[in-house]
């Protein structure tokens, strides 16, 4: 248990925060979750528009530090691969 008044604040923000990071995260899920469910449907235009959906949410969730931006652009390769080989 913290007894300090600083370590008593950093838990309180290390709450916070983790609370805001989890929920980004549930967005970016939530997002390719209905982008899978398109590819798995063969629906090329719903797929596309989930596509950018996904892109938006991990560039945004990339900016604010809650993943690392090399892991945004590695899941964004990886959909974008999967909405080619729809297209073939």
């Amino acid at each position: 248990m913290a007894h300090s008044l600083s370590a008593k604040k950093r838990i309180r923000q290390n709450v916070k925060r983790r609370a805001r990071n989890r929920w980004r995260k549930d967005q970016v899920k939530q997002a390719v979750k209905t982008f899978d469910e398109a590819v798995r449907q063969g629906d090329k235009p719903k797929a596309t528009d989930a596509l950018n959906v996904c892109f938006k949410q991990l560039d945004q969730v990339a900016a604010k530090g809650t993943i690392h931006k090399n892991a945004a652009s590695r899941r964004k390769s990886r959909l974008a691969k999967r909405l080619n080989k729809l297209s073939e």
